[in-house]
């Protein structure tokens, strides 16, 4: 769904630089955000009109979707701003006016920004990014695990490919247990010293270490905000349908539009942790 359009770039630029605005962001600010964005490293702006440096940003990393992606999701995130929603929202109403021609929109999921693309209804529809693979391997070091989650991810999409809608959730939930677990024993110098532990400090067998545990350490050292730690949580519940039992108690039917909003929050995760993880040298 991307890259963009040259001319969609100045638009963007010129939303978020918001010239002699309420919102202006000044030259000593775009750098800033830009790195808040996960952008590393971020571009040194050279002093040139804003709108214009930042238009060529845009156009210049046009090919790095995930860049672009979270530079539009941290434009409409609250986090962002001292008036919090207020603000987030007024932005991502005017850059989804832009991003229409592109066919794309930033809707909120779970209380998160997501960027999606407008199905034939004119709803929000969600994918896994197509640079999954390579954001994979920014994340993770050891490169057997990060090959074995990209033999994952493709597992998750055959299965959605061929309407095996129940295995694709599962696989989906697989793939973000294993992501979190090997950004965790690799980052996290607790973790990596000690080992796994529980709220009372006694030592936890990495058996015994499910998804919910990993999204809640990984929330507690800041790398994904509250609200996609509750998001994720829907991925969790999903995942655990590997049981037969459990399907049974809920009935539940899963369709296109399931494994669909499954990719949200797997896209806001990336999302975070690209922002708070500097990206795995290669």
């Amino acid at each position: 769904m991307l890259p963009l359009d040259d001319r969609t770039a100045e638009r963007i630029a010129t939303v978020i630089v918001d010239m002699g605005g309420p919102y202006e962001r000044k030259s000593y600010e775009l750098e800033p955000l830009l790195a808040r964005a996960g952008w590393v490293p971020a571009p040194e702006y050279d002093g040139t009109p804003r709108v214009r440096w930042l238009a060529e940003q845009l156009i210049e990393h046009r090919d790095d979707h995930a860049r672009i992606e979270r530079l539009l999701c941290r434009v409409c995130d609250p986090i962002e701003y001292d008036d919090g929603a207020e603000v987030a929202e007024e932005f991502r109403t005017i850059l989804n006016e832009k991003l229409m021609a592109e066919r794309l929109i930033i809707s909120l999921v779970g209380g998160r920004p997501v960027l999606g693309e407008i199905g034939s209804d004119g709803s929000a529809q969600f994918t896994a990014p197509d640079d999954l693979d390579e954001r994979i391997s920014g994340l993770i070091v050891d490169t057997f695990a990060a090959d074995l989650l990209v033999r994952r991810l493709s597992e998750a999409r055959i299965c959605a490919s061929h309407g095996a809608h129940t295995m694709a959730v599962i696989g989906i939930g697989s793939l973000v247990e294993g992501l979190l677990y090997s950004v965790l024993v690799e980052r996290d110098p607790k973790i990596r010293e000690c080992g796994f532990t529980n709220e009372k400090g006694k030592e936890v067998s990495p058996h015994q270490v499910g998804l919910a545990m990993l999204i809640s350490l990984a929330h507690d050292n800041g790398w994904i905000q509250f609200d996609a730690r509750a998001f994720m949580d829907r991925v969790r519940e999903f995942r655990n349908f590997i049981h037969p039992r459990l399907e049974m108690e809920k009935q539940s039917r899963f369709d296109d539009d399931t494994v669909m909003m499954c990719w949200a929050p797997v896209r806001a995760l990336l999302n975070d942790l690209e922002e708070h993880l500097p990206p795995v040298p290669r």
